[in-house]
């Protein structure tokens, strides 16, 4: 299995399993508020509700957007080889690797380091379209590309 394809399953292990726990917090809410009956302080019980709704509402957010990481990780050809910085790419540089796909952080894989970021993240941005050899400064720091596979 190539370095991209390791790093892209990596990125939807990570994903699925926020997925995972966002759905089973998800599902708890929905019983507890089945669960939960009417009681004699009523305003109370109306307050919990709500928190339990706010809480559902936020958890819904959480999972479409999920949903929409999931989406963009699918466009990701990890058999592919480009020539230059772009959704799927993975980058090598004089300071960090990066795999340019969804951002979930760091990932370790053959004993190097790589950073799953997003195409639009300022790291991102910058290496879009960048070849082997460029040179990229972020934060005060330039890196120049070494490898782009």
């Amino acid at each position: 299995m190539s370095v991209k394809e390791q790093l892209y399953t990596a990125c939807l292990d990570i994903v699925n399993a926020r997925q995972a726990t966002i759905q089973s917090t998800f599902t708890g809410i929905q019983e507890a508020m089945l669960s939960e009956t009417k009681s004699s302080a009523g305003d109370k019980h109306e307050t919990g509700r709500a928190m339990l709704q706010l809480e559902r509402e936020k958890l819904g957010n959480q999972l479409a957007e999920i949903q929409k990481v999931k989406e963009i990780l699918f466009k990701v050809d990890a058999s592919s080889t480009v020539s230059q910085g772009c959704l799927g790419s993975v980058v090598y540089t004089s300071q960090a690797n990066y795999f340019v796909s969804v951002s979930v952080g760091e990932i370790t894989t053959n004993n190097s380091t790589f950073y799953a970021i997003a195409t639009n993240t300022p790291i991102g941005k910058l290496l879009l379209g960048k070849k082997v050899g460029d040179t990229v400064t972020f934060r005060n720091q330039s890196f120049v590309i070494e490898k782009i596979v």
